[in-house]
């Protein structure tokens, strides 16, 4: 069965208390996949890019009016990052320690921008997104794909347990489709070709040295460069999926890798749905793909849609305790949910 095949959360958490987040979320996903929780609401150095300059090897980060960007040598910004993020480890640590987890196997998820992405979000000194230097790009790729792995190492040495890997890819489908704005209309950001997204996932991929899953909500998922890529698993809003996808997704599953399902609302509705309801959503997707509900029970795993960053801290535990529920109740019994 798929690490990924059962419930967990996509990583953004809401508050900024990390040891309060990591108790909720191990004691909601200690039987799932647990995860080590980001809480944007920390401001600068916290949220999905910022995240970066705790991560990055011999690449530094500082902030910009319109997010952050490359620098020459590390200041501030970046060792914010690495202090937030070393806080978040041992809130994790903490937590997993007190639920008698240490050494147990359980897996738990950490995540980090991916390439494509944090070479379209971060900016290089001329103001000019890095995606648009051939040579900046292979340099974050490669101190992304360094860190990243050192990181999974790192908790994976102090929790005692396997680590698995997401790379978080909202602007992937932007990026090779050619709609990233540029600094102005007379410098357009090109399109990246597949064939380069797709080496610089693998590239990321390898060197986590674990089962890698790549995440986005946004809609438009380039299908062809996931299945070429050496990744384990896709995590999609089900939401944001039309029958062109189904034809990729069903692709993807029947080459023996798994896809997460965000099928939780995001932010609190009117009303708490059911796990019967939730598990309704995710059915109606999995039936459209052809397969026997039986053949997707170690295929299929099942998660709020998105980050659960603004989200209330009552909802975000609902989402993931109903992603767990539903992902078991399938794997239990697909036929009769």
């Amino acid at each position: 069965m798929s690490v990924f095949a059962t419930g967990s959360g996509t990583g953004s958490w809401p508050g900024t208390s990390a040891r309060q987040a990591a108790e909720v979320v191990v004691g909601e996903l200690a039987g799932a996949l647990a995860h080590l929780v980001e809480l944007p609401a920390r401001g600068v150095g916290a949220d999905t890019i910022g995240r970066a300059g705790g991560l990055l090897i011999d690449v530094a980060i500082d902030t910009v009016p319109r997010g952050y960007r490359i620098t020459a040598r590390p200041g501030a910004v970046t060792r914010r990052a690495a202090s937030l993020l070393d806080e978040d480890i041992d809130a994790l640590e903490e937590a997993w320690e007190t639920a008698g987890l240490r050494g147990s196997g359980r897996a738990v998820k950490v995540q980090a921008p991916g390439p494509v992405t944090l070479a379209a979000e971060l900016e290089l000194a001329n103001g000019h997104r890095a995606i648009t230097d051939a040579g900046a790009v292979r340099d974050l790729a490669a101190s992304l794909a360094e860190g990243v792995a050192a990181h999974r190492a790192t908790v994976s040495r102090r929790l005692d347990t396997p680590v698995v890997v997401q790379f978080d890819e909202p602007s992937l489908p932007a990026a090779l489709a050619g709609r990233l704005a540029g600094v102005t209309a007379l410098s357009p950001v090109h399109p990246i070709d597949e064939a380069l997204a797709t080496t610089l996932l693998d590239s990321c991929a390898a060197a986590a040295g674990a089962d890698v899953m790549v995440h986005s909500c946004a809609a438009e998922l380039p299908w062809k460069v996931l299945l070429r890529s050496g990744i384990h698993a896709v995590s999609v809003d089900a939401a944001t999926l039309q029958a062109a996808d189904l034809d990729g997704l069903a692709e993807f599953v029947d080459a023996g890798r798994t896809v997460m399902l965000g099928v939780v609302a995001a932010e609190a509705p009117t009303r708490r749905p059911s796990v019967e309801e939730v598990a309704a959503t995710a059915v109606a997707v999995i039936d459209r793909l052809g397969f026997a509900r039986s053949a997707l029970r170690e295929r299929i795993g099942i998660s709020p849609a998105c980050g659960l960053a603004g989200a209330t801290p009552a909802w975000a535990r609902a989402a993931v305790e109903l992603a767990r529920n539903v992902a078991e109740a399938f794997v239990d019994d697909p036929e009769a949910i």
